[in-house]
């Protein structure tokens, strides 16, 4: 789509309505959304985007935690190397873990070897739109997009997607995100940990700090590549940077360093 046919597009949606809730990949009522009840979470109040404060989760208070650096060979990431003076580093995961089966140490262990640099995808910010019968989580970044249809049960038969099927809730003031029917061609995290499409993950999104941090507790169940349900949490930060913009940066994606890093997805069929 060339930019006059973008302008175009973008200028329909900001006359329906839509554009401010593009805002967002997240969960939040814009007040001129219907009303709900009072509880609900609003992660979208005046134009915020939310930015991750970090590019692996953190482990849960107990129990088992997502996979994490060597101990012997700690990430150290650009940024972490300019402001301490110690070279950076690649990711190198620790096949410790006690909730990896053997064939995903295998494929860790491949990984590790050549050692991977931090070249994964950033998701950049998350923009929430809410209504009444969908939450869509909108990336930063391409415009990526994931629907969360609420208050319904998962469909009988799904066939395995990239980003699966999504229903949700709200529990109090927690938005909760129940994703199943996820393909195999992704990975849990930025150590490059495969999964199969057993993949069952449960994201528990909820505001802290007096709304001055967005925090998602993960849980992520797995019998075919995990020997146990393990959680972690991830936070994003506030950004008070107005509407979403227009951004593409798909190309040359695909191939760094002559490694398949993240396959970009290929539609088979036009979806509007």
């Amino acid at each position: 789509m060339n930019g006059a046919m973008k302008n175009a597009s973008m200028s329909k949606l900001s006359k329906a309505g839509i554009s401010g809730a593009l805002l967002c990949v997240g969960i939040a009522l814009s007040p001129s959304i219907a009303a709900a009840p009072s509880v609900v979470p609003d992660f979208f109040s005046n134009d915020v985007s939310w930015e991750a404060v970090s590019s692996e989760f953190m482990p849960p208070l107990s129990g088992p935690g997502p996979v994490a650096s060597d101990k012997a060979h700690p990430y150290i990431s650009n940024q972490a190397a300019r402001e301490t003076g110690r070279p950076a580093s690649f990711r190198v995961a620790d096949l410790s873990n006690p909730i990896l089966k053997p064939w995903v140490v295998d494929a860790l262990r491949k990984t590790n070897e050549p050692g991977v640099p931090s070249f994964l995808l950033d998701p950049g910010q998350l923009f929430f739109i809410q209504t009444p019968k969908e939450v869509w989580l909108i990336a930063h970044d391409d415009h990526r997009v994931r629907r969360v249809y609420m208050n319904r049960q998962h469909s009988a038969r799904l066939t395995p997607s990239w980003y699966g099927e999504s229903v949700g809730r709200y529990e109090g003031n927690t938005l909760v995100v129940d994703t199943i029917g996820l393909n195999d061609k992704t990975f849990v995290d930025y150590y490059r940990t495969p999964h199969t499409t057993q993949l069952h993950v449960v994201e528990r999104f909820h505001l802290i700090d007096g709304g001055k941090m967005l925090e998602v507790d993960v849980t992520i169940d797995d019998p075919g590549a995990f020997t146990a349900r393990w959680s972690a949490v991830q936070r994003f930060r506030p950004v008070h940077d107005g509407p979403l913009p227009e951004k593409a940066c798909a190309e040359n994606n695909q191939n760094y360093f002559n490694y398949d890093v993240e396959p970009i997805p290929q539609a088979t069929k036009a979806n509007f």
